[in-house]
């Protein structure tokens, strides 16, 4: 089948193009701007068009080798050039959703659903690094680049199928997971759920087509999920003592290793299947077993060495280069967890925000108080990055959004060289320079470090 991606570049369509390449599909593809994820594709000979997406590219592959199905990112408005084009030529067209969906029901793997407000990314990469370390098949998709392997996997040989299900544009409510792994839940995308109620109600809807779902208590109380026999409400004080930096990656290693758990059907506990280490002995076992076995053979010490070991995922507290980290989060709660985790590693942590979206930064200003901010000596504040916007509000100012922040060390400021002298300035102190945002931010950073 030859599948057209319009929007390749992005984090939920790049994914989705490696899988169907796994899956043996000729992939072709369109994105307004080259990318980390365009790079990996055309390095696998994927015919890529970048820059203004008229239409004539996908007309052209169209008369090459017809194309059967145009997917596309939910971005896209429904007037789009592409869109039009393949609705003209008669092609099928689908959000990213509808293909993922047949993947998955034509591959009969059991689907592992991660969904949430925060740290999606991270517990689906740490539960990939959890399965592949202990020789287990799996196909995936993670919402970012990842250092062990290719942000989407479609391995026809795996039982489970792992996918960072986000909640925009209500994906996630496409999908009936085997098991489904809710993280952290704080009310978000406006643009998708006008109201608050609507968020919650989105999230028990999700958990009911769950066959299996895991989450902790205090998400339960937000959402207003009481529980079932299919439900399993985690209390804080399961929070495992584990040797890694920040108290939301503890929590959030914890409910992948408690997903392993439900999905091997077994209890872990210290010492439950083999001696204290990672030995030679284990390996032997694992290495001759099958999935479920390789995965009920493991204790608690071998997951925990697994766990701890996690390389991490990109742009989710990345190191970029001495002193210099960047993280995807915009989201007052994200930035709180992101700095208090950076205050763990440095006794001097300088942020440097770009806030992502005029129309939630409207519902989330209020948010933003010195309690978030806590553990950031300085703050430089960058105008919001604009993305399907409503033109009719307030594009809101820096000074606007800061307004509640005690001023000392409040710097707004702007993409320019004088952000990068203060930058190098903080580094050479030894500080700590955190860039946050989803916008353009990160690509900012690795360019001035080129």
């Amino acid at each position: 089948m030859n599948i057209y991606f319009s929007g390749i570049g992005g984090v939920g369509l790049g994914p989705l193009a490696q899988m169907a390449i796994d899956a043996g599909h000729t992939v072709a593809g369109s994105d307004l701007h080259e990318s980390l994820t365009t790079h990996e594709l055309s390095k696998q000979g994927v015919q890529l068009h970048l820059g203004e997406q008229t239409g004539d590219s996908l007309r052209t592959t169209h008369a090459t080798a017809p194309i059967n199905w145009f997917v596309y990112t939910a971005a896209l408005p429904v007037d789009h050039p592409e869109l039009v084009a393949a609705r003209e030529l008669g092609i099928r067209t689908t959000k990213r959703d509808g293909l993922l969906e047949q993947l998955i029901r034509d591959s009969g793997q059991k689907l592992i659903a991660v969904a949430g407000t925060h740290g999606k990314t991270t517990v689906t990469g740490m539960l990939v690094w959890t399965l592949e370390q202990l020789g287990v098949p799996v196909s995936y998709s993670i919402g970012s680049q990842i250092s062990f392997g290719p942000s989407g996997k479609f391995d026809p040989n795996a039982q489970y199928f792992v996918y960072e299900c986000d909640e925009f544009d209500r994906n996630f409510l496409k999908f009936h997971p085997h098991l489904s792994v809710i993280v952290s839940v704080d009310y978000d995308h406006p643009d998708t759920y006008p109201a608050e109620g609507d968020y919650k109600s989105a999230f028990r809807q999700f958990i009911q087509q769950s066959d299996h779902t895991i989450l902790w208590q205090h998400d339960a109380d937000y959402i207003d999920f009481a529980g079932g026999d299919s439900a399993w409400i985690l209390q804080a004080s399961e929070v495992l003592p584990l040797k890694i930096a920040g108290e939301h990656n503890r929590r959030n290693a914890t409910l992948a290793l408690k997903a392993v758990e439900r999905i091997s059907g077994s209890v872990f506990s210290e010492g439950s299947a083999f001696p204290a280490g990672a030995s030679q002995d284990k390996n032997n076992q694992l290495a001759a077993s099958g999935p479920s076995e390789k995965i009920a053979a493991a204790d608690l010490r071998l997951l925990t060495e697994i766990i701890e070991n996690f390389p991490g995922t990109i742009r989710r507290f990345e190191r970029l280069a001495d002193n210099l980290y960047s993280d995807y989060g915009h989201h007052p709660a994200e930035i709180a967890a992101t700095l208090q985790l950076a205050r763990e590693l440095s006794n001097h942590v300088v942020l440097v925000y770009q806030p992502h979206q005029n129309i939630r930064q409207h519902e989330i200003r209020q948010q933003y108080t010195d309690e978030i901010f806590k553990n950031a000596d300085e703050i430089y504040w960058l105008p919001t990055y604009l993305s399907r916007e409503d033109p009719h509000l307030e594009i809101l100012t820096p000074a606007q959004l800061t307004a509640q922040l005690t001023p000392q060390s409040l710097h707004f400021t702007e993409f320019d060289d004088t952000l990068w002298s203060d930058i190098t300035r903080h580094r050479d102190a030894g500080h700590l320079v955190l860039g946050m945002g989803a916008g353009s931010i990160d690509s900012w950073l690795r360019k001035n470090l080129s």
